[in-house]
């Protein structure tokens, strides 16, 4: 894992077009919508930018040696109010995503832990989430392995009028 960096466009556009059906119905369409190369390098270069700033980290997992992209996983500053400047947290999100031929390998939850573990050295975060949709089976395993407690289910209305309801999970940890 490491942030990334503009010069990963070239290998991530690949797998974000190879996987769009599969992250499309979880994942914003900013980060997981293939785009063309320049754009994705300016999308890329601006998660290195909030990287560097403390506002949110975003780590891209890569196979042994960086040969392949294997996907994301990201924390973020957040209170009761949503995301916010670190200055302002009193918690931080988990977010992750995986490319649909590396599922079932125990990655994410490794990735999750580690970024989690480096998470707990800083003090004013009294506790970590994972949000979730209760249909990503795949994405709530991690909070169970990780030993997250589910502490609530928002139900959203559809962005589209033939689309299910969304029933965004809350998973949460003490650091």
């Amino acid at each position: 894992m490491r942030p990334w960096c503009a010069e990963d466009a070239a290998e991530l556009l690949p797998v974000l077009e190879a996987n769009i059906e599969h992250l499309r119905p979880w994942i914003p369409a900013r980060v997981a919508e293939p785009v063309p190369e320049p754009a994705l390098a300016q999308r890329l270069a601006g998660f290195a930018a909030d990287f560097a700033a403390d506002r949110e980290w975003r780590f891209g997992m890569f196979s042994l040696g960086e040969r392949q992209v294997l996907g994301e996983v990201g924390l973020f500053p957040r209170s009761v109010s949503g995301r916010v400047p670190l200055g302002e947290a009193d918690r931080a999100e988990l977010g992750y995503w995986l490319r649909a031929d590396a599922t079932g390998h125990g990655l994410v939850t490794e990735a999750a832990q580690a970024v989690l573990d480096v998470a707990a050295t800083f003090p004013q975060f009294s506790h970590f989430e994972i949000r979730c949709d209760a249909r990503n089976v795949r994405s709530v395993a991690v909070p169970r392995r990780l030993g997250f407690v589910l502490s609530m289910t928002i139900e959203e209305t559809a962005p589209a009028a033939a689309a299910p309801n969304v029933h965004l999970q809350v998973w949460t940890s003490a650091p």
